[in-house]
C-alpha cells in the first residue's frame, strides 16, 4: 500500500504544483465554491422543473435524496473513520488555504457524481454537461489542496453507488408502495424512471428507463396494461391525506435525527429551563411550570443531554402537524391541509420551533388545540365536553406561556365579528371553559403570592409599564420587517393578503372568522406595541397558525377559481423557505457553499455555539484555584452564562439538583429564578471564579460589580479570553474572568 500512497501524493503534486498558474488560482476556488453557486443553482433548478415538469420533478427529488444521504450521513461517517488529514496539513510545502476536517473521501466529489448518475437515468444528453462539470470540480479539489486524487476517485466512486442505490430504492418503494398507498397517482406514473411510448391500440404498452426523444409530454402506462381502472373505494383527498402523513414522518425523523447529529448547543433560555427541570415548582420567576415539565419528561427518558432537553419539541411539531391534517381533511380539503403542514415546515420561526425547546412550542400547541376545539364547540350542536376540553387546552397554554390569556381577546372578536355565536354566551359551555382556565391558573397564582407577585413585577417590566410612552416608528418598521423574516416574505405577504380580504368580502365565513380571530387579535396588540417599546419576534408565535391556516384557505379558494399566480408564489415561497432553514439550521454550510462565512455578530446561530468552549477555560482556572486547597465555586454575570456553564462545565449537570458549584451573581430585588434558589453564602471561606460574558462589538472590560468585590476578601482580573470555536478563526465571544479569595461571611 506504500506505493499507492506514494502514487497519490507524487500525484496531488503534479496537479497542485505542476498546474499551478495566475489563471488557475483563480478559476479552480471558484470551482470549489463560490458566491454565485446556490443562487444560480436554484434558478436552474426552478426553471429545470418548470421546463420539465413532473419528469425533472421526480428527478430533482432524487438528486436531493442522493446528495442527503451521501452528504449528509455517508462521507461524514467514512470520514471519521478513515481519519486521513488534508493535503495541507501533511505537506509542509503546501501553502493553500482549504477546509478543515477529514479527506477520504470527497463530499464534492460524491456529490457531483451523484448528480451525474442520476440526471443520466432521466436526461441521457445531461452527460455532455455534467461529466466535464464534475471532473472539474474533482480537480478544483485537489488543486485547492483540499484533497488527494484518491480521496476524490473514491468520492466519484461512493456518490456514484449512492447515486444508484437512491434511484433503485426509491422506484422499488414507488413500484409496490405507491401501488397501494397511491393508486391514482400511480396509475398515471407506474415508474420513477420510464420510457415514454405512443399510444399503439389495445395490447401495446410497457414501460422502460431512458427518455423518449421529442418534447411531447409522455404517456404513462403500466407494463402489459392498457390503464388501471380508478379505484372506487380510494379519492384524491385521501391521497393528500396520506402524503400529509408521510410528510410529517419523514421531518419527524429528519428533526430527530438532527438533534442527534446536529451542531446546535443548547440556547442560554434552554439551559436555563433545564435547570428549572432539576427543581420542581408550581410555577418559576419569569414562566409558568410547563416547560420545566416537559425538559423534565425529555431528559428524563434520555438523560441530562441536548437531545433529550429538546426530544418533545419535534413531537409537539408532529402532533401539530396532524390536528392542521386532519382539520383541513374534516372541514376544508387535504390537499389543503398537506400545503399548510408543508408551509410551517418551510416558514423560518416554525422550523426553529420544531428543534429548540422552548415556551414556544407548548404555547402554540396549546393555543390551536384550543382554537380548533373552540371550532367544535360552537357548533349547533355542541355540548359541555367540548367546551370543556376548550378550557383545558387554554388552561394549559396559560400553564406554558401568559401569552394563553389573549385568547379570551380571541373570544370577545370571535363573538363580535360572528352574531350566531352569541347564543352560546346564554349556556354553561363558555362558562365551564373559563372556570377550567381560571383552575388552572390556580399553581401559578399560588406560587407567585408566596414570592411577593415577583412574575408581575417581571411582566410589566418586559412590557416597559414603568416608561412613558414616547410614540415611535422605529420598533414598528423593526417588528414588520423582522416579521417579514422568520416567516418567510411570500407567506408573509400572502398572509396579510388574505386578512385584508377576508375583512372586506368574507366575514360570512364561520371558518374564517374563527381562524381570524384566533390569530390577527393578537399580531395587532403586539404590532400596536411596537409603537411604544420593542416586540421579541417571538411572541406573536401562537398566532401564526391560525392566520397561515386562513391563508391556505383563502388561496386555495382562488387557485381552485382558476388563478394560476398562486401556484407560482407558492412554489417561490416554498423555495425560500426550504433555503433559509436548510442554512439556518447550520449557517457554517453558508460559507462550504458560498466560500464566505456569517461573521459571529451576524450569525443567528450564535447563541447555541462554542458553549463546551467556553465552559473550557472555566473549569481550567477552577481546576487551577482549587490547587491552593480550598473547594471552588463559579459566578456567572447573568442567567444565561450561568445556565450554560451549569449545563456544559465537567461535574456540573451531576450535581445541579443537590449541590450545584455554578451559582449565579445575587441581586435584590430578585432578576431571575437563581435569586429565588440558596446562593453561594454558607460558602465562607471559599474560592471563586467570577465570569462575564463581554459584547462581541465592544469588548468593553469594567472591575468586577463592586457587591461581589464586598463579598470576598480579594479580587483579581486574570484576563479577557476570546472563545473560538472548532474549525472557525473569529471568536464567538468573550469573556473576562476574575478569581475571587476567601469569600466572606455575610453581616446579619
Amino acid at each position: 500500500m506504500d506505493w499507492l500512497l506514494q502514487m497519490d501524493v507524487a500525484l496531488f503534486r503534479y496537479i497542485h504544483d505542476g498546474w499551478s498558474s495566475p489563471f488557475w488560482d483563480r478559476a479552480m476556488p471558484f470551482l470549489s465554491g463560490n458566491v454565485f453557486f446556490i443562487p444560480t443553482t436554484i434558478i436552474v433548478g426552478l426553471l429545470f422543473v418548470w421546463r420539465g415538469r413532473l419528469r425533472a420533478f421526480l428527478c430533482l427529488v432524487v438528486i436531493l435524496l442522493g446528495i442527503g444521504v451521501g452528504d449528509g450521513f455517508l462521507y461524514p461517517t467514512i470520514k471519521q473513520n478513515v481519519g486521513r488529514p488534508r493535503p495541507r496539513e501533511m505537506l509542509a510545502s503546501n501553502n493553500q488555504s482549504s477546509p478543515g476536517g477529514k479527506s477520504m473521501p470527497s463530499a464534492h466529489a460524491g456529490n457531483w457524481m451523484c448528480l451525474t448518475v442520476v440526471m443520466f437515468v432521466f436526461y441521457r444528453r445531461s452527460l455532455w454537461v455534467t461529466v466535464p462539470l464534475t471532473g472539474l470540480v474533482g480537480l478544483s479539489r485537489i488543486y485547492n489542496s483540499a484533497h488527494y486524487p484518491m480521496d476524490v476517485v473514491a468520492g466519484f466512486v461512493l456518490g456514484g453507488g449512492c447515486g444508484a442505490a437512491v434511484l433503485w430504492t426509491a422506484n422499488n418503494a414507488w413500484i409496490h408502495l405507491g401501488r397501494r398507498w397511491f393508486p391514482l397517482w400511480w396509475a398515471k406514473v407506474p415508474s420513477l424512471f420510464y420510457r415514454a411510448i405512443p399510444d399503439r391500440g389495445k395490447g401495446s404498452g410497457g414501460f422502460e428507463g431512458g427518455e423518449q426523444e421529442g418534447d411531447e409530454e409522455p404517456q404513462f402506462r403500466p407494463r402489459g396494461e392498457t390503464g388501471v381502472a380508478e379505484p372506487r373505494h380510494v379519492s384524491a383527498d385521501q391521497h393528500w391525506l396520506r402524503l400529509g402523513y408521510l410528510l410529517l414522518l419523514l421531518t419527524l425523523g429528519a428533526r430527530l435525527l438532527f438533534l442527534e447529529k446536529g451542531p446546535m448547543e443548547l440556547s442560554p433560555d434552554e439551559a436555563y429551563q433545564w435547570h428549572w427541570s432539576k427543581h420542581p415548582a408550581l410555577s418559576f420567576y419569569s414562566k409558568p411550570p410547563m416547560i420545566a415539565c416537559a425538559q423534565w419528561v425529555g431528559t428524563g427518558i434520555w438523560g441530562d443531554t441536548e437531545f433529550g432537553v429538546r426530544f418533545l419539541s419535534p413531537i409537539i411539531a408532529t402532533v401539530l402537524g396532524l390536528i392542521l391534517l386532519r382539520w383541513f381533511a374534516r372541514e376544508v380539503n387535504a390537499r389543503a391541509g398537506f400545503f399548510v403542514v408543508l408551509i410551517l415546515a418551510t416558514t423560518p420561526m416554525m422550523a426553529a420551533g420544531a428543534i429548540l425547546m422552548t415556551v414556544d412550542p407548548l404555547s402554540v400547541l396549546f393555543w390551536t388545540a384550543a382554537t380548533f376545539a373552540g371550532w367544535r364547540a360552537i357548533q349547533e350542536k355542541s355540548t359541555a365536553r367540548d367546551w370543556a376540553w376548550v378550557g383545558l387546552w387554554m388552561g394549559m397554554g396559560f400553564l406554558s406561556k401568559y401569552t394563553a390569556l389573549f385568547q379570551l381577546l380571541s373570544w370577545a372578536v370571535l363573538f363580535w365579528l360572528w352574531p350566531a355565536a352569541r347564543k352560546h354566551l346564554k349556556r354553561p359551555g363558555p362558562w365551564l371553559a373559563l372556570a377550567i382556565l381560571a383552575v388552572c391558573s390556580l399553581p401559578v397564582l399560588v406560587w407567585n403570592h408566596q414570592h411577593d407577585w415577583v412574575t408581575v413585577s417581571h411582566v410589566a417590566e418586559d412590557a416597559g409599564a414603568h416608561k412613558p410612552w414616547e410614540p415611535t416608528l422605529r420598533y414598528f418598521l423593526e417588528f414588520i420587517g423582522g416579521e417579514a423574516g422568520v416567516l418567510n416574505p411570500v407567506f408573509f405577504v400572502a398572509m396579510i393578503w388574505a386578512c385584508f380580504s377576508f375583512w372586506r368580502r368574507m366575514r360570512n365565513n364561520p371558518k374564517l372568522v374563527v381562524l381570524f380571530s384566533m390569530g390577527a387579535p393578537l399580531f395587532l396588540v403586539y404590532l400596536l406595541f411596537t409603537l411604544k417599546s420593542r416586540v421579541q419576534l417571538n411572541w406573536i408565535a401562537p398566532s401564526v397558525i391560525p392566520l397561515f391556516c386562513l391563508m391556505v384557505i383563502y388561496w386555495d379558494t382562488r387557485l381552485r377559481l382558476g388563478s394560476r399566480v398562486v401556484t407560482q408564489w407558492l412554489s417561490v415561497g416554498l423555495v425560500i423557505g426550504l433555503v433559509s432553514v436548510f442554512f439556518g439550521h447550520n449557517t457554517d454550510l453558508i460559507k462550504e457553499a458560498f466560500g464566505v462565512g456569517l461573521t459571529p455578530g451576524m450569525d443567528p446561530l450564535r447563541r447555541v455555539r462554542a458553549w463546551p468552549e467556553t465552559a473550557r477555560p472555566v473549569n481550567y482556572l477552577r481546576e487551577e484555584l482549587r490547587s491552593e486547597g480550598k473547594p471552588v465555586f463559579v459566578i456567572g454575570h447573568n442567567y444565561g452564562i450561568t445556565a450554560e456553564l451549569s449545563f456544559y462545565m465537567p461535574g456540573s449537570r451531576e450535581v445541579a439538583a443537590r449541590d450545584p458549584f455554578v451559582y449565579c451573581r445575587r441581586s435584590n430585588p430578585p432578576r431571575n429564578q437563581f435569586d429565588l434558589w440558596p446562593g453561594y453564602e454558607n460558602r465562607v471561606g471559599e474560592n471563586a471564579v467570577y465570569v462575564r460574558e463581554l459584547s462581541l462589538k465592544r469588548k468593553k472590560t469594567q472591575p468586577a460589580p463592586l457587591d461581589v468585590q464586598q463579598q470576598f476578601e480579594s479580587v483579581t482580573e486574570v484576563d479577557v479570553r476570546p472563545i473560538i470555536e472548532k474549525g472557525a478563526k473569529e471568536p464567538v465571544r468573550y469573556l473576562q474572568l476574575f478569581l475571587c479569595r476567601g469569600l466572606r461571611e455575610r453581616p446579619s
